[in-house]
């Protein structure tokens, strides 16, 4: 199957509709895509109820195969697998779940969201039809308390943003993975917030229970805690932001 045998695409996430890192997405989109694409973002920040809305009408208008490209960037299987059931249904009574294609959770460092988006399309054996998905089990693993030692809040207020947090947010998660820290016996729990303050040394990363509060500017920030906080167990002094 190329990208063209698809009569519809849609590019789903958060963040994708408002805000700075909404604004770089579809500038990027639009450049590679054209202006139409951007009629295709949905975004599922409050609920969604608006992509399955969208994926109804393009049901209902026969728009198939249809494609979603999953932009979030805390799917894992599990949220995938959740994802195509809810499509399942929705394309039974059209006996359409075997045109209705979600890519599967994949990480493409170096590229920017956008970038992603289309490399994603591309990525023809990442796409999984939603026709015989197995039951999800009754106890899921988001309803229990992951296991962690510490508990890392990393803003994604307004001002953070526009500081670069969501990528940094990505690059945190990826590399606490690669690190084995991850949601596990002594290791980490990340969550994105709203504004935490103090605006101005942001972005704004604060650690619990130690009580510590880091300003993560870059990359080699984000390998540096990673590496010496959570590795190593010490703190790094260097990127503790000011109390005055």
């Amino acid at each position: 199957m190329t990208t063209t045998a698809y009569a519809r695409i849609l590019f789903v996430g958060p963040d994708l509709l408002h805000g700075s890192f909404a604004e770089l997405f579809q500038r990027q989109l639009k450049e590679l895509r054209g202006p139409a694409a951007l009629a295709d973002v949905v975004g599922t920040d409050a609920s969604f109820a608006p992509l399955w809305q969208r994926v109804s009408s393009s049901l209902e208008a026969g728009e198939l195969p249809l494609l979603l490209v999953d932009l979030d960037p805390q799917s894992s299987s599990q949220s995938i697998d959740w994802l195509r059931s809810e499509l399942q249904q929705l394309a039974a009574p059209f006996a359409a779940s075997a045109q209705v294609f979600v890519n599967s959770s994949a990480s493409l460092p170096g590229l920017s969201p956008a970038e992603t988006a289309c490399a994603l399309i591309e990525r023809r054996e990442l796409h999984l039809d939603c026709q015989h998905v197995a039951p999800l089990p009754s106890a899921h693993a988001w309803s229990c308390i992951p296991t962690h030692q510490h508990r890392v809040l990393l803003c994604n207020g307004p001002r953070c943003t526009r500081r670069g947090a969501l990528p940094l947010w990505k690059s945190l998660r990826e590399q606490l993975k690669t690190a084995g820290k991850l949601e596990c016996e002594g290791g980490v729990h990340i969550t994105r917030t709203q504004c935490q303050f103090p605006c101005d040394q942001g972005p704004t990363l604060s650690l619990y229970p130690a009580g510590i509060w880091y300003q993560i500017r870059d990359e080699a920030d984000v390998q540096r805690l990673v590496q010496e906080q959570f590795v190593e167990g010490r703190e790094v002094p260097e990127l503790i932001m000011r109390r005055d």
